[in-house]
């Protein structure tokens, strides 16, 4: 016998799952019950008609604003934006007018010319060292090669717009302007009905929650309810709230409950999809706020029948600390020219948030994929597969939030490296039986392997100690110290020139983050050889009050206590020497990266302090205001009386009660 179930849904909404498991809970808000209709006062008015041509030319004049816009705001002006006013800007930053430059193209082909001058240097038999640290250098360095001239090819194969026609015509068409007079929606744009090829369509945008801070679900959810074009919003909450499913109802969302977690994310949104009916669903993250025209930007493309999604970048508007930004801008390469070159050989792939999909498209291969935590590549991977196609188009309509602690930017490279591996090792692109072209193989084997790279500092850091303690060497000793690093800087100094072009300025966040996050991928590695499952994580701030950072690098602060030591005895033997070595140079390097980022643990760990010591003074300052009118002495240390802090009148008639008694009873607010 099944569980009872509170439904409340419109009598389009299908039945819910008979899976004891898998019952829900549905809100509707209170305007789509019924089926009531907006007024249609609009229609007689003389003056509506032309109000409404005015609200529609203005969707128009501001693509136009953008299109100027682009080459006079950044990208960071555009998230100060985001943070001042809580809309996304929509368009494209200066440096994204970059991506396919002559400039651009230049320092590509020098990048390149470098990466192969490089590797033909260290394959050069007469300039092998010792056979350890050589063969530490050469799996490393053939690893970032490989990379990087993939990453180049990438780049210079895109440049072409994908709004093509189609897409130009039915976004001019998409909103009619005597269907709006006649319902009435002259200044309610985001029930504006929506055409795709003459046909009106239906679009669900499901925003997935899990525990994340209530005032960022509600700038999300209230952008996503403002979005011009008719839609339903949906809060999937796997978090299980109440005080979400209260704000869904005040923001005129839908709302659906789980009372199971199975297939984490992924199963949230196969399980939204048997309620939910419309022909295409945007999905967000709960601190993804989009802007009002994403629909706008995104539906038209879904002219050609053969568009599965159409993705668009992750942007953040939160980097404000050294592991927000080394997050933040370790994506910014990929976004501005990776994934725009793949639509070349459609080969872009979801990345989980900010993405429209095609309902027949999911439908097609079985819904989104669940048994990965890795959803979004996956499924992308499985829709090549079956031949549908993806879109990336690199303008930024939605802002987010990237990771701002240790411990979430850790377990979101944790999560995302597992599912790389996950298709390397279980789904080769190569294997003849996979229904992909040449190229889409080419470039998910670079997605898969992607995170090889991430490994690579660990065999790197080896090098330097081989020398100090044992003299072995990876090159050979007739080889001098200016000829090692022009070649060394012909490949890695051309990489950063090409990062600081991309960027618009030296981003040492980034490297220092990449520097030091070998043990998560190198875990992530182990994981998937080990066949370990992999949990599942809310990519952000973390949920709650955030343990110790050193937590969760035991590894680095290891390695920091050894780099440390080596450069000790480094400095020492050169000294006795009288002659600075190229490998104590790089082994202090080494040491003062890793130093830097034991620093910002410290640092993030007495911030965590802080704010626990200011939310605790905070829960009881009101308990002891109310004590001491009372004439009461509090005891902290007892807790048998438990109170919310919105209501403290349960309070008050505690202290009462114990001040009548003679006998002091505590309280606790609860948190």
């Amino acid at each position: 016998m099944s569980a009872p179930t509170d439904v409340r849904r419109p009598r389009t909404t299908p039945e819910p799952p008979n899976d004891p498991a898998e019952q829900v809970v549905i809100d509707v808000p209170a305007n789509e019950r019924g089926g009531e209709r907006p007024g249609t006062g609009a229609a007689s008015d003389p003056r509506g008609r032309a109000a409404t041509r005015r609200s529609v030319r203005r969707v128009g004049e501001q693509r136009d604003r953008d299109q100027r816009g682009r080459d006079e705001r950044d990208q960071r002006d555009r998230e100060q934006l985001q943070r001042l006013t809580g809309t996304a800007a929509t368009g494209r930053s200066r440096a994204d007018t970059r991506a396919h430059s002559p400039v651009m193209v230049l320092i590509v082909l020098l990048a390149t010319l470098g990466v192969v001058t490089y590797a033909v240097f260290l394959l050069n038999p007469a300039n092998r060292g010792d056979f350890l640290p050589y063969g530490l250098v050469i799996v490393a360095e053939s690893v970032l090669v490989g990379q990087s001239l993939l990453s180049m090819w990438t780049i210079l194969s895109g440049g072409s717009d994908p709004r093509d026609f189609a897409f130009h015509n039915t976004q001019d068409t998409m909103f009619d302007l005597d269907e709006i007079d006649r319902e009435g929606l002259t200044n309610r744009s985001h029930l504006w009905p929506m055409r795709v090829r003459g046909k009106r369509v239906v679009v669900d945008v499901f925003i997935t929650v899990y525990g994340e801070e209530l005032t960022k679900i509600a700038a999300t959810v209230a952008a996503a309810v403002a979005m011009r074009g008719e839609h339903r919003t949906w809060i999937l909450d796997d978090g299980r709230s109440d005080d979400v499913r209260a704000l869904a109802d005040r923001l005129g969302a839908r709302y659906v409950r789980r009372l199971s977690s199975n297939g984490a994310k992924a199963g949230n949104i196969n399980h939204a999809l048997t309620l939910a009916k419309g022909d295409y669903f945007a999905v967000f993250d709960a601190d993804f706020v989009p802007g009002k025209d994403f629909l706008f930007e995104t539906v038209p493309f879904f002219a050609d029948g053969s568009i599965a999604f159409v993705q668009t970048p992750q942007t953040y508007g939160n980097l404000h600390n050294l592991v927000s930004r080394g997050a933040g801008y370790m994506q910014t390469v990929f976004y501005r020219f990776i994934q725009p070159g793949r639509n070349r050989f459609n080969a872009a792939f979801c990345v989980g948030t900010n993405v429209i999909f095609r309902r027949a498209a999911i439908d097609d291969v079985g819904g989104i994929h669940t048994d990965s935590k890795s959803e979004d590549v996956w499924t992308s991977l499985h829709l090549h597969e079956r031949g549908w196609k993806s879109v990336f188009i690199p303008m930024t309509l939605a802002v987010g939030d990237a990771p701002e602690t240790i411990e979430a930017y850790s377990k979101q490279q944790l999560r995302w490296a597992t599912g790389g591996f996950e298709i390397l090792l279980t789904h080769f692109p190569f294997n003849p039986k996979r229904k992909l072209t040449m190229d889409q193989r080419l470039q998910y084997f670079v997605t898969a392997s992607f995170y090889l790279t991430g490994i690579v500092p660990g065999l790197l850091l080896l090098v330097p100690p081989l020398e100090i303690f044992f003299d072995l060497r990876p090159m050979n000793m007739s080889i001098g110290v200016g000829e090692w690093v022009l070649f060394y800087l012909g490949f890695y100094l051309m990489q950063v020139v090409l990062a600081f072009y991309a960027l618009g300025s030296f981003r040492y966040e980034t490297l220092l983050l990449a520097a030091v996050s070998f043990p998560i991928y190198a875990r992530a590695l182990w994981n998937v050889l080990c066949g370990k499952e992999q949990a599942w994580h809310v990519t952000g701030a973390g949920r709650g009050r955030a343990p110790s950072p050193f937590n969760f690098i035991v590894p680095q602060v290891l390695v920091f206590v050894f780099l440390s030591l080596t450069s000790v005895v480094a400095i020492w033997r050169d000294v006795s020497n009288g002659q600075l070595t190229l490998a104590t140079a790089w082994n202090i390097t080494n040491s003062l990266i890793f130093g830097a980022f034991i620093i910002t643990a410290f640092r993030e760990q007495s911030a965590n302090r802080r704010a626990a010591r200011q939310e605790r003074d905070a829960d009881t300052a009101p308990v002891l205001v109310l004590a001491a009118a009372a004439g009461l002495e509090p005891a902290p240390a007892l807790r048998t009386q438990v109170v919310r802090p919105d209501s403290l009148q349960p309070a008050r008639d505690v202290i009462t009660a114990s001040a009548a008694s003679g006998t002091p009873t505590p309280v606790e607010v609860a948190s």
